[in-house]
């Protein structure tokens, strides 16, 4: 039997930002009807990065957020307002925003797949480009070109520049890393002398850390400012995505860039991208990719070497395990990030001690509230059920709601028992969430 405690007598910290995703919301009307609005808002998603968003039609397609969308000619003048095309960039970011989400912008470009590359090409002049983006954000930030006053805080400087292809191409950055590094440390420098309250950080790296050293040792010679270090990791178990963050924070803090925040802005479950491809899209979009979702951010919630997680995708597509891709319907992931919420609300962390590697747990509190939320999680697709032995210190939870989605329910009542004297006894099938509330 696997064991947890949880004493609220204990403070551990803050709730963090770990239920942040890439995208925004299908807003009915634009596609045929269907959408997602109300349930998107319902999620409460602190953030949305809008990286990728040019891939889906309903956002606005090849028109969106990138700079070669929003800034179509690069030999324009730069200070025109009519050198650049904010219309349906606008409408996408202000979706979000009314879902009461705010954008993470991703200035660059989508990856392209394709065998010839248009927009991920290294800029021409890269003074210019740092210029463009300056533009952008004051159209989105101070009211430039009939703009907004949005107060859009990270801006990332291109996304994965060292994505390497099997075959030695790339889809992300068809230039060189010290030509990325030279365009971050202009770009950074540029825009920070303009906007010193914006958050400027990148590299979006792919998480290969020989990679990420060199890009530190770049800008640190070059006193390039850096607000936040961003990141991607794509795997299965979530003691391994922990085990990285604490190294990259590390890292971080090693070239001085201490007050930086690391930022995990995407991340899902892949078992790999070939062979094991078809089945990683079928779990994240079932119920495994739910209990994955939950302990990764169960996990990294409890790791002070993490600051932020972004999960990608809330778009529709082969990543989404949040949102059915044809109805736009919550799936059973969508759950997972819906209790999060719910945790963070509650403002503080408390104790939780597992005894079992495969059963993740935090809980938190907010004056006479108080909420737990426990993953049990299992890559080994071969493992049982298990039961779980739960003992609750210093807040009284009798009789609280318990909520289960596992393969059989869907944010459903447990049925089985209830909480008395502070002790439950859970069975939960192999990849489980559980919300506990009062």
């Amino acid at each position: 039997m696997s064991k947890l405690v949880f004493d609220f007598n204990t403070e551990i910290g803050k709730m963090k930002i770990m239920h942040a995703v890439n995208n925004g919301p299908c807003v009915a009307g634009n596609v045929q009807m269907r959408g997602n609005g109300h349930t998107y808002r319902a999620a409460r998603f602190p953030y949305a990065r809008n990286h990728d968003a040019s891939f889906f039609a309903g956002y606005g397609g090849e028109h969106t957020v990138d700079i070669n969308a929003v800034f179509p000619d690069f030999d324009a003048d730069v200070s025109s307002p009519e050198s650049y095309d904010f219309a349906i960039t606008d409408h996408y970011i202000k979706q979000i925003q009314d879902c009461g989400t705010k954008t993470f912008y991703r200035l660059g470009s989508k990856i392209e797949h394709e065998i010839k590359k248009y927009n991920t090409r290294v800029p021409k002049d890269f003074q210019k480009w740092a210029e463009i983006c300056e533009h952008i954000i004051a159209h989105y930030n101070k009211g430039w070109a009939k703009g907004y006053k949005m107060d859009i805080e990270y801006w990332e400087i291109w996304n994965e520049p060292d994505l390497i292809n099997a075959d030695g191409t790339s889809p992300c950055w068809q230039g060189t890393e010290e030509e990325y590094f030279k365009l971050y440390t202009v770009t950074s420098k540029h825009l920070k002398s303009k906007f010193p309250d914006v958050k400027i950080g990148g590299p979006a790296s792919v998480g290969d850390e020989e990679f990420m050293r060199r890009f530190l040792t770049s800008i640190s010679e070059e006193n390039a400012p850096l607000d936040f270090f961003s990141y991607h990791w794509y795997w299965t178990e979530p003691g391994d995505m922990s085990a990285k963050c604490t190294r990259i924070r590390a890292m971080v803090d090693e070239f001085g860039y201490r007050n930086a925040e690391t930022v995990l802005n995407e991340w899902n479950y892949v078992r790999g991208w070939l062979d094991e491809f078809v089945y990683s899209i079928e779990q994240i979009i079932g119920m495994k990719g739910a209990a994955f979702s939950a302990a990764c951010m169960l996990e990294c919630q409890n790791n002070p070497g993490i600051d932020m997680l972004m999960y990608y995708d809330a778009r529709p597509g082969t990543f989404n395990g949040l949102f059915d891709f044809y109805t736009y319907r919550p799936l059973k992931g969508y759950y997972s990030f819906y209790h999060f919420a719910d945790l963070y609300e509650l403002k503080t962390q408390y104790s939780s001690v597992s005894d079992d590697p495969d059963v993740y747990a935090v809980c938190a509190r907010d004056g006479d509230k108080a909420g737990i939320m426990i993953s049990y999680y299992a890559e080994d697709d071969n493992k049982g059920a298990k039961l779980i032995d739960i003992e609750i210190n210093g807040f009284d939870l009798d009789g609280a709601k318990i909520l289960i989605t596992d393969k059989d329910q869907t944010d459903s009542p447990y049925a089985y028992s209830s909480i008395k004297n502070g002790k439950i006894t859970l069975r939960l099938e192999r990849n489980s969430v559980v919300y506990i509330e009062k």
